[in-house]
This record gives C-alpha cells, sequence and structure tokens, in this order.
C-alpha cells in the first residue's frame, strides 16, 4: 500500500516491502505527522515520535521490558526462547539491576582508556592490510571486525576461535524481526545451542587455566561471581555472554558501516571532519541519529496508562521507533540533515533510562577511533559500487559496502 496522510492509520509494520526497509524513513515522518501512535491490527501500538518514545523508554514502572508473555507465542519452548528471556536487555529489575551491576566495573572509565591502545593498534593493522588492497568491503573487513575483536577480548574468546561468532550472532538478531520465517527461527535456534556448547567448553578451559588476576576477562568474572555468590546461574552467564557478543558487535558493527556511507553520500561534511578533527565526538552522535543501528525497541504496558494522547490498556505490546524518534522534527531542527556539528544532540540510538546501553562507551571509543584514523589514513576514499542493504526494520544494517581508499 502507497502510503499517505490519509491512509498512515492503516500502516501495518508486519506487512512492509522492500522499499520500505531500504528506505523507511519517508514512512516514518508521515506516521510522525499523521498517526504517531499507530494501532496494529494485532492491538499493539507503534510509536513514532520523539517524545513518547522518549517517555516509554524511560518509564519502566509502567513500560515493562520483561519479553516472558511476548516471546513464547513466537519461540515456544525453545532455545531462542530461553536466550532471550534470560538476557539483561529483555528483563526488569531485580535481575536486570543485578546483572548490569556486575557488567559495571568493565564499562569503568579506567578500563576504558586501557582499552583505546587496543583498539588504535587493531584499527591500524586493519588499515596497513586494507592500504595494500586498495579496495576492500568496509563491513567485512573493517566495520564488523573491530568491534568482533573488541568483545573477544573482552570474554576471553581466543583469536582463532572467533570465526563462528559474527554468524551466530546473526542468526540469533535475525530470529528478532517482526516477521521471522520458520528457516530463521531454526538457523537462531541452532546458534543458540552451538554457542551455548562452545562457552560451556570454554569455561572448562578457564577453570583448568584461570585467567591471571590483571586480565579483562568478563566471562571468568561472571564465571567468579557464580562460584562465590551464586549471584548468576550458568544459564545466566551463558546468555548474558552470547548477547554481551551479540549487541557488543552487532550495533557497532552497523554503526561503522553506517557512518561510511553517510560521510560518502555527504562529502562536504566529511571534508569538514577531515578540516575540523575535532567535530569527530559530534559526528558520532549524529551517526548514532540519523542511522540509528537499533531502528525499533518493545514494551509493554504493565498497567492502564496513556501515552502520545492515546489510553493504552495494561497488557498492550509497543513497538517503540527509535529510528523514526531520532528523525523528529519536534526535536531536532531540520532533522533530515546529516550534521556533524549537531549540538545539542540527545538521540536515542542507545534507549534511555535502566535500560541505556551498559556498552554505548565502549561503542563510542571504538568508533571515533575508527574514524578518525580511517580519514586521516584515506582522505579521498570514494564508494565503487551502491551500498547493499540488509532487509529487516529491527536494525539497520548494511551488507556489503565496496570503497576505494586513496591516501
Amino acid at each position: 500500500m502507497r502510503l499517505s496522510a490519509t491512509t498512515a492509520p492503516d500502516f501495518v509494520l508486519a506487512d512492509v516491502d522492500r522499499q520500505f526497509t531500504l528506505d523507511p524513513y519517508p514512512v516514518y515522518r508521515l506516521l510522525r505527522d499523521h498517526a504517531p501512535m499507530c494501532r496494529q491490527p494485532d492491538g499493539s501500538w507503534l510509536v513514532t515520535r520523539y517524545a513518547d518514545v522518549r517517555e516509554a523508554l524511560g518509564n519502566a514502572q509502567i513500560f515493562s521490558s520483561d519479553k516472558h508473555i511476548d516471546f513464547k507465542p513466537r519461540f515456544g519452548d525453545s532455545p531462542l526462547y530461553e536466550h532471550h528471556t534470560t538476557s539483561i536487555v529483555f528483563n526488569d529489575a531485580p535481575y536486570h539491576a543485578r546483572v548490569r551491576r556486575l557488567l559495571a566495573p568493565f564499562f569503568a572509565a579506567r578500563v576504558l582508556r586501557e582499552m583505546e591502545h587496543s583498539i588504535g593498534a587493531m584499527v591500524d593493522k586493519l588499515l596497513d592490510r586494507a592500504a595494500q588492497q586498495g579496495t576492500i568491503d568496509i563491513v567485512e573487513e573493517f566495520a564488523l571486525v573491530i568491534p568482533l575483536n573488541l568483545i573477544g577480548d573482552l570474554l576471553g574468546v581466543p583469536y582463532s576461535e572467533r570465526q563462528p561468532l559474527r554468524a551466530w550472532a546473526r542468526a540469533i538478531l535475525g530470529a528478532l524481526e517482526p516477521v521471522c520465517t520458520p528457516a530463521a527461527l531454526d538457523l537462531g535456534n541452532a546458534a543458540v545451542v552451538e554457542f551455548k556448547t562452545y562457552l560451556r567448553q570454554l569455561i572448562a578451559r578457564k577453570r583448568a587455566h584461570p585467567p591471571g588476576a590483571d586480565n579483562l576477562d568478563v566471562l571468568w568474572a561472571l564465571v567468579r561471581a557464580h562460584d562465590q555468590d551464586a549471584e548468576l546461574s550458568e544459564l545466566e552467564i551463558l546468555h548474558n555472554a552470547i548477547f554481551m557478543l551479540n549487541a557488543g558487535h552487532d550495533t557497532t558493527g552497523s554503526l561503522i558501516a553506517n557512518g561510511v556511507d553517510l560521510l560518502l553520500d555527504h562529502p562536504e561534511q566529511m571534508q569538514r571532519l577531515r578540516d575540523e578533527p575535532g567535530l569527530m565526538k559530534s559526528a558520532i552522535e549524529e551517526m548514532l541519529r540519523v542511522e540509528s543501528p537499533l531502528q525499533i525497541g518493545n514494551r509493554r504496558a504493565l498497567c492502564d496508562t496513556e501515552l502520545g494522547g492515546e489510553k493504552i490498556a495494561a497488557g498492550s505490546f509497543l513497538h517503540l521507533v527509535i529510528a523514526s524518534a531520532n528523525r523528529d522534527e519536534r526535536q531536532f531542527p531540520a532533522a533530515e540533515n546529516f550534521d556533524v556539528a549537531r549540538s545539542p544532540n540527545k538521540h536515542l540510538a542507545f534507549a534511555h533510562g535502566i535500560h541505556t546501553c551498559a556498552g554505548n562507551s565502549v561503542a563510542r571509543i571504538e568508533a571515533v577511533i575508527a574514524f578518525s584514523k580511517l580519514l586521516q589514513r584515506f582522505p579521498r576514499m570514494r564508494r565503487v559500487a551502491a551500498v547493499d542493504r540488509a532487509e529487516r526494520t529491527r536494525f539497520r544494517v548494511v551488507e556489503r559496502l565496496l570503497v576505494e581508499l586513496e591516501p
């Protein structure tokens, strides 16, 4: 259906076509203007304005992140159901607070400063290799490699054993799309089983040969918390480790790939970054706003309430369109413009409230280092072919982006 101001209230997220998945933003603008709280055929709500999305994300007392009810019809008693209902992101307090407290020391400022050197060395090595090749796929050979190896380091996964991690992550996250085929569900369930088997073997090796006290190893820290205080069960350790890998590498990889695509589409902004490297941090925030890696989040109303002028019944499911909120003209002047110097920029790419992404500081550091070194080494990089995007609505994913790198 071709959407218009008149038909906007009839929009159905589960029935979108290829054109929407590749460029959903014109549709989201129509929805913000004419159906900001769009009721779906199943009774759920599609929420597209910034103020409403921010309110739902930030009010954990009224809007729940727990997915036990929502995922049962989709996943049944499957490995995917076990995973997604055990990981930190799809749970409320007190479990969410307990896991987040255990992870917090690994995202402290001191630890992040220690990471900067290793991230920089990794990026330099990747760019040295890229210089020899001349043309690279920025996704496979740069954007995804950086976060995958950083999270691999954080979890203490040996470098030689990281090859399957990305495929597992893609299969598990792919099962979260609003429409998911039986084949995709089978792939996701198999990935959870294989990932858990691998982690059990890795933990057994760590128990036999414990990492040193000064070793930055999140997985080992969770195991020790289990052994000493029984704060986490074995399943909770496994699934939160899987979540860290999936969330930490998939979304950061998308941030970098989408950011390169934006700069290639806006050469005047890329030139401004070269001329004013001090704008790099604000440029990263603008990349997150314009092409949010997580496009749609979800919540369920715990009680009767109101949102966006609509009465929301207890138990109602909400699709919170972060990608739309981050382009809302009511919050961001000239919202469709990509401006590397935009300030203020209170986007919602990392969510809001108690569920603000715990690894957001790591992602920002990775992106700043990656783009700073990329633009310094290759000031004349150019696109070789049109960007190839995955047909996904929940995540904004670049599949392939060929770039010629010229010093």
